[in-house]
């Protein structure tokens, strides 16, 4: 009884072994190319009072 247990334990072992997937990371043959045509444009919008416009205006009359 021994032996065929173990003959069993054998054969399921073999059989499940076939049954392993492969997987396989091949990198490509091309180099990878990453095109970064990018346009930036901001704009600073600035609120002053009507107070610090009229200072910021006579200061530059003195320039």
């Amino acid at each position: 009884m021994n032996k065929f247990v173990w003959l069993t334990i054998l054969a399921a072992v073999f059989t499940l072994s076939g049954c392993i997937p492969r997987i396989e990371v091949a990198p490509s043959k091309e180099p990878i190319v990453i095109n970064m045509n990018v346009k930036i444009e901001h704009e600073i919008h600035i609120k002053a009072d009507k107070d610090v416009e009229n200072m910021l205006k006579a200061q530059s009359d003195m320039l």
